[in-house]
């Protein structure tokens, strides 16, 4: 019975690891050949491509570990399998969150009036925003290093190593010092709580000013008009769901989490919620935004084999023109 469980568990997440990696290679070729073909590299180009990227290698990285263990192929974690894998999905998840924060404080700015100080910071360029890019990627690394030093495959051990969460014995933690354990634990809810902050901000901005657009606008144009909504509300919509897709997944994850680790449970229930909750986000986002660009009306001189990259977040017009 647990058999057909673990091979069931498998072919799911199979199943959902493969749509989620095709979604982001095409999301991110998009993006990637969109910024190095134009002339003008737009932010939302670079942006994008590192939001797909983080959530390709959070897929491949978690997946692996999964199918490693609902199919007992335990020669593929060795010691230096499980640090890179564990390393790698650890500065992912944290990338992906920066990177889906930037995202949605760029959008709030854009869409900000003319006469407000925080149009001062939108960006331009996609130069402007490559040194935050960077800095995401330092900051995250850094956070995740311990990883490198406690990780190690569960031959290597002697049982006295914690096991990390849904990855059963296969990979285990060494135990680790206190200041050691605590510091890199405030690092991580200093960079996720300053994080979700400006998602909360950002998100409820633009929530405000859509819902002001709406009501300036809605004695201005005609009912044919109103039925069909511009562009610029499209794009904040979308970064409006995004957001929310994020939330619910990390809090929901967070919440099954702490069940697991307070009472120490191992129900397949539970450990798959957990599986498909830190899944969900990455494999669902790059549809969020495809369809989302995909409702758009076509331009005249529209590239086919590039999916609407440039008419998301445009750097040249605020979204919501109000003065």
């Amino acid at each position: 019975m647990i058999l057909s469980i673990t091979v069931i568990r498998g072919i799911t997440l199979l199943s959902l690891t493969g749509p989620g990696i095709v979604g982001n290679l095409f999301l991110f070729a998009g993006h990637a050949s969109a910024f190095l073909t134009r002339p003008e590299k737009k932010p939302i180009h670079l942006i994008l491509a590192q939001l797909a990227f983080a959530n390709t290698i959070i897929i491949c990285t978690k997946g692996s570990k999964d199918i490693t263990v609902s199919f007992h192929l335990r020669n593929g974690l060795g010691t230096a399998t499980c640090k890179t894998v564990f390393y790698l999905g650890r500065v992912a998840r944290g990338l992906s969150m920066c990177t889906t924060c930037l995202l949605s404080v760029v959008q709030a700015i854009t869409i900000s009036p003319r006469t407000s100080s925080w149009r001062k910071l939108k960006p331009r360029t996609a130069w402007q925003v490559l040194p935050s890019l960077l800095l995401f990627w330092i900051l995250n690394s850094l956070i995740s290093s311990n990883l490198l030093s406690y990780i190690t495959a569960a031959q290597s051990t002697n049982g006295s190593g914690i096991t990390p969460s849904g990855s059963h014995s296969y990979c285990h933690m060494l135990p680790s010092g206190l200041i050691v354990r605590w510091l890199f634990l405030t690092l991580m809810a200093l960079r996720d709580i300053t994080s979700q902050s400006l998602m909360g901000w950002s998100s409820g901005y633009m929530a405000f000013r859509l819902c002001e657009h709406r009501q300036s606008v809605l004695h201005l144009r005609s009912s044919r008009f109103q039925r069909n909504s511009s562009p610029e509300t499209r794009a904040t919509r979308s970064a409006l769901l995004l957001m929310a897709c994020f939330l619910l997944f990390y809090w929901a994850d967070f919440i099954f989490s702490f069940c697991i680790g307070s009472f120490l449970t191992h129900d397949h229930t539970v450990l798959n919620m957990k599986l498909f909750l830190t899944l969900g986000y990455a494999s669902l986002s790059p549809f969020v935004l495809i369809s989302r660009a995909s409702h758009q009306p076509p331009r005249r001189s529209a590239r086919l084999l590039v999916p609407r990259c440039d008419s998301w977040l445009s750097p040249h017009q605020p979204i919501l023109p109000i003065k």
